[in-house]
């Protein structure tokens, strides 16, 4: 009986990490209605707290200009009063200031808030006070505080707070003295600011509780709006994420005329857009593979069963070599398509019409023994690609001599017309069908009957000069030749012609 034992596998030194999964904790991320929330909440918690800390400020500097005004007010009366105020009892002034501040007094009636004391200062140094009787709400009035009394009566400043642990008072004073002597009495307007404090911090608090209230009235109603506004954008999520290269099907619904319905009509045009170029590409990469693999089997053939022969041996060597271009003139076609999708595809200057018209006849003539006729020339100044040109005029010339035989007349010209710009090949071979004649602009594709001889072409000729006539902004346009034939037109934009100008 034989025994296995597992054996747990070596670890190294290195640590493997697997590559994280969209479901992966690490790679989650905030959703956009989160954020949307997040934004919307510090924005409006900022403007709240603004809010509330601004008018608790405002309130304030009220109280405390209600207050100056009101010491203001106080010691100027009682200024007043001294100057021009005499004892009811003689009618003269006064004589003492003790007099003075009793009759004042007498005649006062002080808020809530407010104290107004007389101060006289006594043989012995002890101060005397004279206030109207009643109470105050504050928890330790001046008039029993006898140490803040001192304090008033002793400062130099007209003026002022004193700061207790039973509360704030502001004070203001009229000091009463004999000429060039010390002040032996004063005048004293004291305001206990706290119940009034109170009063703003209470204000202040219940600005804070709405503020908080509403801050959560929003946090609802900005999560149910976020999520319904952003429904349309978590489709096209999903829709995106289940689109694969084998199913672009999928569509997104429309509803509505805002910026997220131009999103999915947008995206659903960009799967527009994608659905026809996999289509294309598909096509494309079958045509290319069947294209290539019969020169590529021809090839292969020809070589395995060569000889030793000599002549047979360089008979194989020209067919290979023969089909070697066809299979180099292919894919250089191939790789002229691939370039028209990129922008430097068509580069526009400045050039001269009747210069690239004869240019290409000149070039064309080397093709084949045709009657070829330079039959019109445009002479104006257009803004074109001379070689992207050049090249779409030759390759449809060469066309022309694929189904022409020798003598025939093939046409090149130029002209103006209207608004338009055309440049023509006019061959009297025999035509193309109506039904051939979309085709023969589509890739790897040939009319289903062949006018003429057979080329070497692999049916890329004509794409090429469309897609040229198109990076123009322009078109090809197949006609027939009066008296029999086929004319292959490049219409492109045409240029500025001056007035009365003959081309």
């Amino acid at each position: 009986m034989t025994t296995t034992t597992a054996r747990a596998p070596e670890t190294t030194g290195r640590t493997t990490t697997a590559p994280a999964t969209p479901t992966d904790p690490a790679r989650r991320r905030i959703t956009a209605r989160v954020r949307i929330l997040l934004w919307l909440l510090l924005v409006m918690a900022v403007a709240l707290v603004e809010v509330t800390t601004t008018t608790r400020s405002l309130l304030m500097r009220d109280m405390d200009n209600r207050i100056n005004r009101l010491l203001t007010q106080e010691v100027g009366e009682f200024a007043g009063f001294e100057e021009r105020g005499k004892d009811p009892e003689t009618g003269r002034p006064f004589a003492s200031a003790d007099r003075l501040l009793t009759v004042f007094l007498q005649q006062q009636n002080p808020d809530a808030d407010e104290e107004l004391i007389g101060l006289v200062r006594g043989t012995d140094g002890d101060l005397a006070q004279i206030r109207q009787q009643g109470g105050i709400g504050a928890a330790l009035p001046l008039y029993r505080d006898a140490d803040a009394k001192r304090r008033i009566f002793d400062s130099p400043d007209s003026t002022g707070t004193v700061h207790r642990p039973q509360g704030e008072i502001r004070w203001a004073k009229v000091t009463v003295a004999r000429a060039g002597a010390e002040p032996d009495a004063a005048f004293v307007v004291a305001i206990h600011p706290e119940r009034d404090r109170e009063r703003v911090n209470t204000v202040f608090r219940t600005l804070l509780i709405i503020s908080g209230v509403a801050l959560l009235l929003t946090t609802g109603i900005a999560w149910v709006v976020a999520g319904r506004i952003l429904r349309p954008v978590r489709v096209v999520r999903t829709a995106a994420a289940e689109i694969t290269e084998q199913d672009l099907t999928r569509r997104i619904p429309v509803h509505g005329n805002d910026d997220i319905a131009a999103l999915a009509e947008t995206f659903n045009g960009m799967l527009d857009r994608l659905d026809r170029a996999f289509a294309a590409q598909r096509e494309f990469v079958d045509d290319a593979g069947h294209e290539l693999r019969t020169p590529i089997t021809i090839v292969r053939g020809h070589l395995e069963v060569m000889g030793e022969d000599p002549a047979e041996r360089e008979e194989t060597v020209r067919l290979v070599t023969d089909e070697l271009d066809r299979m180099s003139r292919i894919v250089e076609d191939l790789l002229v398509l691939a370039k028209t999708e990129r922008p430097d595809f068509v580069v526009h200057e400045p050039a001269q019409v009747a210069e690239l018209t004869a240019d290409v006849f000149v070039k064309a003539r080397t093709l084949g023994e045709r009657d070829w006729r330079l039959a019109e020339v445009a002479d104006v100044e257009a803004e074109l690609d001379f070689q992207r040109i050049t090249q779409a005029m030759v390759q449809l010339a060469q066309n022309a001599v694929q189904h022409t035989t020798p003598g025939q007349t093939i046409r090149i010209g130029s002209r103006v017309v209207g608004t338009h710009l055309e440049l023509y090949v006019a061959d009297s071979g025999p035509g193309v069908p109506p039904q051939d004649a979309e085709i023969i602009f589509e890739r790897f594709r040939r009319a289903t009957s062949r006018r003429g001889t057979r080329g070497s072409g692999a049916g890329l000729g004509l794409a090429i000069v469309k897609a040229i006539a198109e990076g123009h902004h322009g078109r090809v346009r197949l006609s027939d030749t009066p008296g029999g034939g086929a004319t292959f037109t490049l219409v492109l934009p045409a240029p500025q012609v001056p007035e009365g100008h003959d081309t």
